[in-house]
């Protein structure tokens, strides 16, 4: 897991481990950082499930990815 400021920049959990609980600690511990918003790929919908599922919700979207590929991201906050 990587924060910046008050984002989760990126969350990985190796594919063994996964249903395991290990990434809601991660963000629980995220959380007490005071880590509130994180950016998921629109095509990626389990991770949209996974933070949605920890008390995000999409705030806005954006058709192109910062390295400017259309990879629509999703914004997500507490």
């Amino acid at each position: 897991m990587g924060l910046y400021d008050h984002n989760i920049e990126m969350l990985f959990i190796d594919s063994m481990y996964m249903g395991k609980g290990l990434g809601t600690r991660l963000i629980v511990f995220a959380k007490s950082l005071g880590a509130d918003s994180v950016d998921v790929n629109e095509q990626n919908p389990k991770a949209l499930g996974f933070y949605q599922a920890n008390g995000f919700h999409v705030v806005s979207r954006d058709e192109f990815d910062g390295d400017g590929r259309h990879f629509p991201i999703l914004h997500l906050s507490l």
